[in-house]
């Protein structure tokens, strides 16, 4: 609940500069006037962590539309200047431009998505971890994984081209500024790309529920990529098969799965741990 203070403090800020039409922040138009909420939001980004990270990020193309809450815009301004394509507009407006049920923090960015890096230039390096997605399409999972690959200190994620979601929308919001903190690659032939990480002098390791090696066991020193599968599926043959290693996660409690984005956090902190 906000002080006084903090309620007063906003109804003196206005951001300064020119006029509307010259580039200074203005108020946007009531709800449903000349623009509707986009069908699944793939072409914005909301919430704080996500659009702070877009705008912080040097790599990301022009942003088309910033639209901010007035404490937010004040917030945004205090932290990167005066945005030129700053609109200010009630929470309210702010929803009808969004997904049904997007959680928007009263900020949101339109923006094409961050550009994919040749998996060549990703792997180039051959030190650490580095993840791939074998057909995880499920945006909320994805965001997960790159939060968590993020935090745990993986050089990067590789997915696959046409089986794999846009890094936006929901996706974004649950990887909390992760896909502008992280590289990706996006590449046609997951067995293709394993063959020319192991020409660079990477090892992989596929995670199966069916292995009979354990993960811990299996890891070691050398740059590694973990290779997951979806939660249905999991691994295809082919990607499976251009594996060195296939482990699985052992599970005492007896349950037989974990969620895709859940076995991602676990083997990159085993794979990450310091001293490994």
């Amino acid at each position: 609940m906000s002080s006084s203070h903090e309620r007063n403090d906003r109804k003196r800020w206005r951001p300064e500069g020119p006029k509307r039409g010259q580039g200074a922040p203005f108020r946007g138009a009531k709800s449903g006037a000349g623009t509707g909420p986009d069908k699944d939001g793939a072409d914005w980004l909301w919430g704080w962590h996500p659009v702070v990270a877009a705008l912080a990020n040097p790599q990301r193309p022009t942003p088309k539309r910033l639209v901010a809450t007035e404490e937010r815009a004040r917030l945004l301004t205090e932290r990167f200047g005066k945005p030129a394509a700053l609109e200010i507009v009630e929470a309210p407006d702010l929803r009808a431009i969004l997904p049904t049920g997007a959680i928007h923090q009263g900020v949101a960015l339109k923006t094409p998505p961050v550009e994919p890096i040749p998996i060549e230039e990703l792997g180039a390096l051959a030190t650490g971890v580095i993840l791939m997605l074998d057909q995880v399409t499920d945006p909320q999972n994805v965001g997960a994984i790159f939060r968590s690959a993020a935090a745990l200190g993986a050089r990067g994620v590789i997915l696959q081209d046409r089986h794999a979601p846009v890094l936006g929308g929901a996706l974004a919001k649950a990887a909390a500024g992760a896909i502008d903190a992280l590289p990706h690659a996006r590449v046609v032939n997951l067995s293709r790309a394993l063959e020319q990480l192991g020409e660079l002098g990477w090892r992989t390791v596929g995670l199966d529920g069916a292995s009979n090696e354990n993960l811990a066991d299996v890891l070691d020193a050398r740059p590694t990529v973990l290779v997951l599968g979806s939660e249905g599926e999991g691994l295809r043959r082919l990607v499976s098969e251009h594996c060195d290693v296939l482990a699985r996660i052992p599970m005492p409690g007896g349950f037989e799965s974990l969620n895709v984005s859940v076995a991602a956090a676990i083997a990159l902190y085993e794979a990450c741990r310091p001293g490994r």
